[in-house]
């Protein structure tokens, strides 16, 4: 397999069908590494400018935090932190933990790390969709999601939402298992 071998982020690609992009979410749901998924549709990405980063209530979301960070550093990419609009504030606090981590990392480094954060039009169940149906607004080269952690009956009948985004999406998709081991980025 090809996470044996420690790599940093695994890159799939597939074809654009649910069953093809279903087989490479199931491959890599026990993953503690990031992983890229990309199918024929997408567009050939040569660069990293923009990187949408959907926020929902789940806990889990700031994961993606260290994940956005690096790459942003590294390539000196834009984050547009996509907060979900709930009635609660969980959301809120998630995008808030991000920017925490993106100020302390930028400090840290030296380095301006440009972000922004977009009040989504819809709710946490729905923000993925959102950020895949705006990348063309923001004019992104990638999209960072957090996988679904346990498949539940809907996901079963109607598939999970990371495999809906990938199959509408027109850029690479980068997915975070929700795992309180993930792997870490070094430089």
């Amino acid at each position: 397999m090809i996470w044996e071998n420690n790599e940093d982020i695994v890159l799939k690609t597939c074809a654009n069908s649910s069953r093809d992009i279903q087989k490479v979410l199931n491959e890599c749901r026990t993953l503690r590494t990031p992983y890229v998924v990309i199918t024929p549709a997408m567009k050939d990405v040569q660069a990293l400018h923009r990187i949408i980063v959907p926020v929902s209530r789940l806990e889990e979301e700031t994961y993606k935090a260290e994940i956005c960070t690096y790459l942003a550093r590294k390539t000196g990419a834009h984050i547009i932190l996509l907060q979900a609009n709930d009635y609660g504030s969980r959301a809120k606090q998630n995008v808030g933990r991000i920017v925490t981590h993106i100020k302390a990392v930028s400090e840290r480094t030296g380095t301006d790390i440009s972000y922004e954060v977009v009040i989504a039009k819809k709710d946490s169940s729905k923000v993925n969709r959102e950020a895949a149906e705006r990348q063309r607004d923001f004019v992104a080269d990638l999209i960072i999601l957090t996988a679904s952690r346990e498949y539940g009956l809907d996901d079963l009948f109607f598939g999970p939402q990371e495999r809906h985004v990938i199959q509408r999406a027109l850029v690479p998709v980068m997915l975070v298992n929700p795992r309180e081991d993930l792997f870490s980025l070094c430089d």
